[in-house]
């Protein structure tokens, strides 16, 4: 289980920790928060967010009471909630952002009832429209031509909050949310393929716990020095993470006295 910072110029993981033999996910999340807000307080904490499985009555209840502001995905797992927020969102959305290649529409009711809670919380939907150009193949007389179409892509999203927005645009919630994902493109990805999380040696019992501290250790070091000292004097053009990375293991490799 791991939290992290998205909200920042770069995703910085701020805290791991191993779920326990039968331990669920949603019950590391909560050990790993109080630890962190126990640790660290409130400074690095601002809106908690994630995916449906966390939106559970006892795990919002132990959030709030650390403190915490949060917006979780709205999903069948709970579909009383679900259900009370699609029927209340079937007039005309309270607005539209348009962009150059894609529409939002968006819903904000500021007070849902959540029963399996036994309280009210605030719902946001949005329904993104994406315009796209794909590259169509078409067969006459036996002849192959191609061509882009042009194509719309719709997806709606539901979120649960306690936030309260005031004069904030809805938007802000699902931007936050949406944010997440940040951590599986930009943080997980590069931990899983680049520092080899998923490496057999990782798995043997006595190692996991210590070698992937290390991997998280130093990919966040490497990072912050990357973002904060490489990338931000650099004069043209920078490379990316990925190639600084390898860099940095060739001059290792180079300096090794095992090296001929």
């Amino acid at each position: 289980m791991v939290v992290v910072l998205v909200s920042t110029s770069f995703p910085i993981p701020s805290g791991v920790r191993f779920q326990k033999n039968g331990e669920a996910e949603v019950a590391c999340a909560l050990a790993l928060l109080q630890d962190l807000v126990g640790q660290l307080g409130r400074r690095f904490l601002d809106v908690l967010v994630g995916d449906a499985l966390y939106l559970q009555a006892p795990f919002v209840k132990e959030v709030e009471r650390l403190g915490l502001v949060w917006a979780f995905t709205l999903k069948e797992n709970q579909p009383e909630l679900l259900r009370e927020a699609e029927r209340c969102t079937q007039q005309s959305p309270a607005g539209v952002q348009a962009e150059s290649d894609r529409e939002i529409e968006y819903w904000h009711l500021p007070e849902v009832a959540w029963p399996v809670a036994d309280r009210q919380v605030g719902v946001v939907k949005t329904v993104r429209i994406e315009r796209q150009r794909r590259v169509m193949v078409s067969e006459k007389d036996a002849h192959r031509t191609k061509g882009k179409t042009a194509m719309s892509q719709q997806s709606t999203n539901f979120y649960a909050t306690n936030f309260e927005l005031g004069s904030i645009s809805p938007l802000f919630i699902h931007q936050l949310s949406r944010s997440r994902w940040r951590i599986d493109t930009e943080v997980f990805q590069t931990i899983t393929t680049d520092c080899h999380l998923k490496h057999p040696a990782v798995h043997q019992t006595t190692a996991l716990v210590i070698l992937t501290m290390i991997r998280f250790l130093a990919y966040t070091l490497s990072l912050v020095f990357y973002q904060r000292q490489v990338r931000s004097h650099a004069r043209r053009k920078c490379e990316t993470f990925h190639e600084f990375a390898k860099r940095l293991a060739y001059w290792f490799v180079a300096l090794s006295p095992n090296t001929s």
